[in-house]
């Protein structure tokens, strides 16, 4: 073979093969069709998520109090979001929330699944019961919490007086404050953890637990080195979902305390909200909810890599 002719050959077997026509008209079939029906969902995307998300990066680089024409001011935005106090003041609050917030919820939501996972007689009726609160609006939720927290003749404070406990004062407290939207958060999202958790639980072979019970594990032990370790992708999508709502939280805060009292409670979504319909500073809300996009997909971003470590699947 001469040497012209090999590289001919080399050439031909490295170069990509040209399908057929009647393969490219497959699959051009093939991917009209997905996107015919993908389309239902992916107008509303575009229209409500992507296309604001765009609108939002635009007038974050713009000065506008919603009435005047904009005015481009590029990254003044940003700095003047990084350099002020109060943005990292609201950052502070909204991780105090979360880092309250999750795990009461998930101990009390893994605490109800576990309770509900048994042969309990009313089991589906109480877990309709619990499941209520996710359903009902945040106002009403926020509404008769923020009766029952009244420092004056609140529900539980005059419990805590029966016991001879002076109740503080809740959500007109500074220091109670966010306590109080914490309790409310975790009791209106229990039911939701506990169905997420539920699912994990009833998809784990009870045959794994009779071999343990077989073996002398008791129930602590084989909550440890059964349940929890295989209720890991479950307790992942949980984390995950309550880390991204925590940060977005909002309507507890403004139905409950309003972000106060003496800004106490203000959280992120707040001061985006007062940014904008209090202080006409649009282009500077836009900014701040574009670095609490960021912030949250590097949380997420973390989450997802790291769940290599801990996650176990099958």
């Amino acid at each position: 073979m001469s040497t012209s002719t090999a590289q001919t050959s080399i050439l031909d077997r490295s170069a990509p093969a040209k399908l057929p026509r009647p393969v490219r008209r497959t699959r051009a079939r093939y991917a009209l069709t997905v996107l015919a029906f993908l389309l239902p969902s992916a107008i509303p995307l575009v229209l409500f998520v992507l296309g604001p998300m765009v609108a939002a990066a635009w007038i974050s680089l713009q000065k506008w109090n919603l009435l005047a024409p904009m005015q481009f001011v590029g990254l003044d935005n940003y700095v003047s979001l990084l350099t002020d106090p109060t943005t990292g003041d609201v950052f502070l609050h909204t991780v105090y929330y979360i880092v309250g917030y999750l795990p009461l919820v998930y101990i009390g939501g893994l605490a109800l699944a576990l309770a509900l996972n048994t042969a309990l007689k009313g089991r589906s009726f109480l877990r309709g019961i619990y499941f209520l609160p996710v359903v009902t609006s945040w106002i009403v939720v926020a509404l008769v919490w923020r009766w029952l927290l009244n420092p004056s003749n609140g529900i539980v404070n005059a419990v805590l007086a029966f016991f001879g406990i002076a109740g503080p004062g809740w959500w007109t407290d500074p220091v109670w404050a966010m306590p109080s939207i914490i309790i409310a958060s975790a009791w209106k999202d229990l039911g939701f953890v506990m169905v997420i958790l539920l699912a994990g639980l009833q998809a784990i072979n009870p045959d794994m637990h009779e071999a343990a019970k077989i073996d002398g594990a008791g129930w602590w032990r084989r909550l440890f080195s059964i349940t929890l370790p295989l209720l890991s992708p479950s307790t992942f999508f949980v984390l995950v979902i309550s880390l991204i709502n925590g940060f977005q939280v909002f309507d507890q805060v403004y139905a409950m305390t309003g972000g106060g009292p003496n800004g106490a409670s203000e959280v992120v979504v707040q001061q985006i909200y007062d940014l904008t319909f209090r202080y006409g500073a649009a282009g500077e809300a836009s900014a701040l909810s574009w670095i609490l996009f960021v912030v949250i997909l590097a949380i997420t971003l973390i989450q997802v890599r790291g769940q290599k470590r801990w996650v176990t699947y099958g």
